[in-house]
């Protein structure tokens, strides 16, 4: 398996991964979670994916196995921002507006999204590796712009997964439960570089 990141600008260059990434969030946010979400046949596309946006995708033997979007909260494309704010003013009915206090809207603070690994991926190992490498891409890209905190609304249990990896990750909202998939989501937090494990809270 092997990482590329890449955005608008220079997409171009890795032929369809970033049109197959789009194909893999299809796949699984609106065929298999039932997301109600931007989409067509082919692929899952939304208003966050701006010249703004950054992707690490991952691939396997020229297949797209896996991928993650990320951009700086000071992000403003048209009348939406990033995921959380826009969620925070009420602009995402499917994500509660109370869900963390405050606003942050700061380029040293960037947001993670649409983390997707394939289930073509079946073993616990190559899914493990998946992620490292997908993580491994938005952190690089996030620290070449500056960043010093990475967030996202994610599954509580990626927490666990993350802390393997050697990053020290925090829950900084409640616990909801999603009306539309039924699965609980919740806001981490994270600095983009690996600590020591001994330092890495339970």
């Amino acid at each position: 398996m092997e990482n590329v990141t890449l955005n608008m600008s220079d997409s171009h260059l890795y032929g369809t991964a970033f049109y197959d990434y789009l194909r893999l969030r299809k796949r699984f946010f609106v065929d298999a979670l039932g997301w109600d979400i931007p989409h067509d046949d082919e692929v899952e596309m939304d208003q966050y994916d701006t010249p703004q946006a950054h992707y690490s995708i991952v691939l396997k033997e020229g297949r797209v196995v896996g991928g993650a979007r990320t951009m700086p909260t000071s992000s403003s494309w048209g009348n939406y921002t990033y995921m959380l704010r826009d969620a925070v003013e009420g602009k995402i009915g499917s994500i509660p507006a109370d869900l963390i206090a405050g606003i942050t809207a700061s380029p040293l603070v960037w947001e993670c999204t649409r983390i997707v690994i394939s289930d073509d991926l079946r073993g616990g190992a190559d899914r493990a590796r998946c992620l490292e490498l997908i993580v491994e891409g938005f952190v690089r890209t996030a620290r070449r712009h500056g960043a010093r905190q990475l967030i996202g609304l994610t599954r509580p249990g990626l927490a666990h997964a993350l802390r393997q990896l050697g990053y020290d990750v925090s829950q900084i909202s409640r616990t909801y439960r999603s009306a539309g998939d039924g699965r609980c989501y919740a806001v981490l937090s994270m600095p983009p570089e690996k600590v020591a494990a001994s330092l890495i809270a339970a």
